[in-house]
């Protein structure tokens, strides 16, 4: 699986939305991230990138990406 892919469909793993695809996040919510600070590593790369994507509205461009096997 592609990084891109791989953001798309990650899991995230704690806080209010736990259990959703980053995808899936509330614009708002990703907002405050990206004020706040992304977290380290891999799962903040995944969450900036995530931003960038609704932050410029290409969700609908990524959306043959979302793996529907994956809640």
């Amino acid at each position: 699986m592609d990084p891109l892919q791989e953001a798309i469909n990650q899991i995230m793993p704690f806080g209010k939305y736990a259990g959703r695809k980053l995808i899936h996040l509330p614009e708002p919510y990703l907002v405050w991230f990206h004020q706040q600070g992304f977290p380290e590593g891999k799962l903040g790369e995944q969450l900036a990138l995530i931003y960038e994507i609704k932050l410029n509205g290409l969700e609908k461009t990524v959306r043959p990406l979302i793996d529907m096997s994956i809640s």
